[in-house]
């Protein structure tokens, strides 16, 4: 069993989209997959058809019970969350071990699974420190502008820190680009400054702009199942096959 965390805190860098395809990618490959949405605004389990959820991750965190999993195909499972989650950070900055929540939550079911996907809040807070302490690897999605690179020390910082202070085993497994568009200028120039910073760590496969991609979360379908001939899903599925590669 694996754990990846998909990290930014930069929003609307396709973290929601690039967590559904990928596990709907490893599916496809006949992997057993857990996708746990952390953010509050809850745009991975609406964008999986959940839009009325009584039980999510907010009631594991602050008072530790069973985490609720809601069976989305044989294959696919999803703990869902709601904008209740928002104040979550608040609750538990006092609590000891407070980093370690949703490690210690994840341990009864990690053997239920193949790989569990954790998509990430757009910050560098306590929600985010506790997917990285669960992890064993990271998957940085990022778009081929000036604010996605300035912004990308912070995220190797909190990453390196985690691995010094409680996750010896964490890595980044890769970063790859979403909404990519090789036309323009700047894409080439953030390319090759992103390419010297993380070398080999950059994954090869490049996720296109695809009106598909955002068609498929508002019908609530991942990529595969909406369109299988897009170049969503022919971007999704490359990318997954690095990633098993790696």
């Amino acid at each position: 069993m694996k754990i990846i965390s998909l990290v930014n805190h930069k929003g609307g860098v396709g973290k929601t989209t690039s967590a559904v395809n990928i596990a709907a990618g490893l599916c496809e490959n006949g992997f057993k997959v857990l996708l746990v949405d952390a953010d509050a605004q809850a745009n991975l389990t609406k964008g999986l058809g959940i839009l009325e959820q009584k039980e999510g991750l907010y009631k594991s965190f602050v008072k530790g019970s069973k985490l609720p999993i809601i069976r989305i195909n044989n294959k696919m499972d999803i703990v869902p969350n709601s904008i209740e989650f928002a104040g979550v950070e608040l609750e538990i900055s006092s609590r000891l071990a407070r980093e370690t929540i949703l490690k210690k939550l994840l341990e009864g079911i990690s053997k239920e699974y193949d790989y569990i996907i954790i998509d990430c809040p757009p910050s560098l807070g306590l929600v985010t420190i506790n997917a990285l302490v669960a992890a064993e690897d990271v998957l940085i999605p990022v778009e081929a502008e000036y604010y996605a690179y300035v912004g990308i020390n912070s995220i190797v910082g909190i990453i390196n820190e985690v691995r010094q202070q409680f996750n010896k085993q964490l890595r980044i497994k890769g970063v790859f680009y979403t909404k990519y568009n090789e036309k323009r200028v700047l894409t080439k120039e953030i390319k090759s400054m992103l390419m010297k910073y993380f070398g080999e760590t950059m994954m090869q496969t490049k996720i296109r702009m695809n009106v598909a991609l955002a068609e498929a979360q508002l019908s609530g379908k991942d990529i595969f199942e909406y369109n299988a001939e897009s170049n969503g899903a022919k971007d999704y599925r490359a990318l997954v096959n690095e990633i098993l590669k790696k």
